[in-house]
């Protein structure tokens, strides 16, 4: 693969990758296949994977809601496999396009305070941490809210 990934939308027919992507990235909150399909079909949900030789690599999910001008940012995934070669900032780029595309005024997320790697690509992208959720994932581990407000990051 490139350096830019193919990022198409997500349909139907990537059910089972993205089942299989979320067994191998995750072992708490995962998403299961009905709410993959949900989301696939909910208007106020922007999903996006890349695919390579059939599978899915690499996924994320973008939330909106008619009375908020800022998308949640519900999962984002790379496969362990395919790490290290910048899809997660792919993805993430992508999602902030599609984001101002739509006019939002930022993002938001939750990641779990000890996922390093992630918070270091959160802060690239000039989130903030807003708030400790004590004990938010099922695992017990606390999470991080992060947003971060367009226009206002310095590139």
């Amino acid at each position: 693969m490139s350096n830019n990934p193919t990022i198409r939308r997500a349909t139907a027919d990537d059910l089972d990758s993205l089942v299989r992507l979320e067994q191998r990235t995750f072992d708490y909150s995962r998403i299961s296949r009905r709410n993959f399909r949900r989301l696939m079909q909910s208007p106020s949900a922007h999903f996006w994977v890349v695919i390579e030789q059939q599978n899915v690599i690499a996924y994320a999910v973008a939330l909106s809601r008619s009375n908020s001008r800022y998308w949640r940012v519900y999962s984002l995934a790379v496969d362990m496999h395919h790490r290290g070669r910048g899809l997660a900032r792919a993805m993430l780029e992508h999602v902030i396009i599609e984001a101002k595309k739509a006019q939002c005024r930022g993002l938001s997320l939750e990641v779990k305070s000890d996922n390093r790697a992630a918070i270091a690509l959160y802060q690239h992208y000039h989130f903030e941490t807003i708030d400790l959720l004590p004990g938010y994932y099922d695992d017990g581990t606390d999470g991080l809210k992060m947003r971060v407000t367009f226009g206002l990051e310095n590139h």
